[in-house]
C-alpha cells in the first residue's frame, strides 16, 4: 500500500497497488473502493497520475494508468468528470461476490451489447 500524507492539510490518502507493467511500459495505480465512486475518489486518482508522470516517469515510459475499481457506480461521475474522455484515468464496478457461471455468462452478454449499442453512435 501507497501512503501519502499532507503536511499542511493533515489529510491521508491511500493508493492500493501500484505496479510498473514492463509490456506496457508504465506505471499502473489501482485504488480500490468499497463504496459508490465520488468525484473526490476520481480527483484523488488524477492527482496521484499526474504525480507519478511528473515525479516517478522516466524517458521512454508512456503516460501512467490509473484504474479505480468500486462496488457502485455513478452515472453522473462517469459522464461530467475528468474521467469522461480521459485515456489515463479508468473506474469499473466489481462484484461483492464470486457470481455462478449462468450469472457470469449472462453478465458478459449484457456488457457486450452495452458496448456494440454505445460504439454503435
Amino acid at each position: 500500500m501507497f501512503y501519502l500524507s499532507y503536511k499542511y492539510t493533515s489529510i491521508k490518502y491511500f493508493i492500493d497497488l501500484v505496479f510498473y507493467n514492463y509490456y506496457l511500459k508504465c506505471f499502473v495505480l489501482i485504488d480500490l473502493k468499497t463504496s459508490k465512486v465520488t468525484h473526490q475518489d476520481v480527483g484523488q486518482m488524477d492527482m496521484y497520475v499526474r504525480m507519478y508522470d511528473e515525479l516517478k516517469r522516466t524517458e521512454g515510459d508512456n503516460p501512467t494508468i490509473g484504474i479505480i475499481l468500486c462496488s457502485d457506480t455513478d452515472e453522473d461521475i462517469a459522464r461530467y468528470s475528468i474521467l469522461k474522455g480521459n485515456e489515463q484515468l479508468f473506474a469499473s464496478k466489481y462484484k461483492l461476490y464470486l457470481p455462478s457461471e449462468e450469472e457470469l455468462r449472462a453478465e458478459i452478454e449484457t456488457q457486450k451489447t452495452m458496448y456494440k449499442l454505445q460504439h454503435q453512435k
